[in-house]
């Protein structure tokens, strides 16, 4: 009896551990790094994958905060001081959240960096808001990324590019 207790549990917890990796990677946890003047710029994500589905103003609603990501709240970190958008930033981690329109975004650092999606945001934790231009991209990025560059940071996903500015 104890053998057979032994081998159902041992059973159920492969089962579950499968399909919890299974799950985990739907939209795998990225990291997208680089140095924009003195500062290192470290962004961590969940990239999902577009899958067929429409992203802009259906799966992401147009006018509503998003995670910028899947899973947990995307976040933005510096170790230095900066500006985004010709706007101050002190060195330190931020949730990053976004507000999608068709032409315009609002993106948002947030001081509450450990949340799951952006179910518990609160706007009074809003440490900056910037206003960022999407674009149309003729090239279709499957899974959502996130690029550091020298003049900013960029994310692009199914066939939009969205960018703002960092010094």
């Amino acid at each position: 009896m104890r053998k057979i207790l032994f081998g159902l549990a041992t059973l159920l917890t492969l089962t579950a551990s499968n399909i919890f990796a299974q799950q985990a990677t739907q939209s795998p946890a990225s990291t997208a790094t680089g140095k924009i003047g003195n500062a290192t710029i470290t962004i961590n994500y969940g990239s999902p994958s577009v899958k067929g589905r429409t992203i802009w103003g259906e799966l992401v609603p147009y006018g509503k905060v998003w995670r910028t990501g899947a899973n947990k709240a995307t976040t933005f970190e510096t170790n230095a001081d900066i500006t985004v958008e010709g706007q101050p930033l002190k060195k330190g981690k931020y949730a990053l959240f976004s507000i999608p329109e068709k032409n315009e975004w609002t993106i948002i650092f947030n001081k509450t960096t450990d949340q799951w999606g952006a179910f518990n945001y609160k706007q009074d934790d809003d440490v900056l808001r910037v206003k960022a231009k999407s674009a149309s991209s003729n090239e279709s990025v499957e899974a959502l990324k996130f690029e550091v560059g020298k003049n900013g940071v960029s994310m692009k996903w199914e066939k939009l590019a969205v960018s703002f500015g960092v010094k």
